[in-house]
């Protein structure tokens, strides 16, 4: 099967399903979504969110691509919806098998975490209050999946709103709300390029007054891996979390590397 992923969320899911090698891409120079898939002539294409007049351009150029080209956008907005678009992506693409042992491992990981955390709130541990923060410059309250993620790990997101966009916000909301633990996960950023753009912007004002700061609780994360696109990469996310969040509970439960703290 040839498999057009056109967002880093289904090459994600394609590749954890053990099928990597079935993935094709446009010719260099495609610039769109209909010309990637002339270009690929794909069985399955795996679409972002289109607007409807978009969605129509895909679906014609599918027919003329072939009768049996498959069209499914991915636009999950919650860890449940990620796990529903694998297994979608699993029964497109004759693996239901391997989607289904992949959700089930996700869902065992995911159980393992929540039922820690419950463990650590019955030992007098509270949630940690946070803010995690998707644009910088200027900044953005985490939507989405992120607020959940948050939860599931044991904390609690003041300013972000679980299934809803990112929003809009500013360093004065933040220092209203004043976290324990700020978050700084720009969009689609890894760990290194994260760092530098928080590097590059000057200190908002009062910056060393905020609690998060004097605890030395301010975090990059590799965004681009574990936050910014629903795959599989979510739930170790959610194991990263956590460590920060509670350090005593979950040793070493973060992936090597995917983050550090900052100033």
């Amino acid at each position: 099967m040839r498999i057009l992923a056109l967002t880093p969320a289904g090459i994600e899911i394609v590749r954890a399903l053990g099928l990597g090698d079935e993935l094709v891409g446009p010719a260099e120079g495609s610039w769109s979504a209909e010309e990637a898939l002339a270009d690929a002539h794909p069985d399955l294409v795996l679409a972002p969110p289109l607007e409807p007049a978009a969605r129509r351009r895909l679906d014609e150029a599918a027919r003329v691509a072939g009768p049996d080209v498959n069209v499914l956008a991915l636009d999950p907005t919650t860890v449940e919806g990620v796990f529903n678009a694998i297994v979608s992506v699993g029964a497109l693409a004759s693996a239901e098998d391997a989607a289904l042992e992949l959700v089930e491992a996700l869902r065992q990981r995911l159980g393992a975490i929540e039922e820690r955390v419950h463990e650590r709130r019955s030992a007098g541990v509270s949630p940690v209050r946070v803010v995690a923060l998707e644009w910088l410059d200027p900044p953005a309250a985490a939507g989405l999946w992120v607020p959940e993620q948050v939860r599931r790990a044991g904390g609690w997101e003041v300013l972000g709103s679980e299934g809803a966009p990112s929003r809009p916000t500013s360093w004065d909301a933040v220092r209203d709300v004043d976290p324990a633990t700020i978050l700084l996960m720009p969009r689609g950023l890894r760990l290194a390029a994260a760092v530098r753009a928080w590097d590059e912007l000057p200190r908002p004002s009062g910056w060393t007054s905020f609690e998060a700061v004097r605890r030395g609780q301010v975090f990059v994360v590799d965004a681009a891996s574990h936050f910014t696109h629903p795959g599989p990469g979510i739930i170790e996310g959610i194991e990263l979390l956590a460590e920060l969040f509670d350090p005593d509970g979950f040793v070493d439960a973060a992936p090597p590397g995917a983050w550090t703290p900052v100033a």
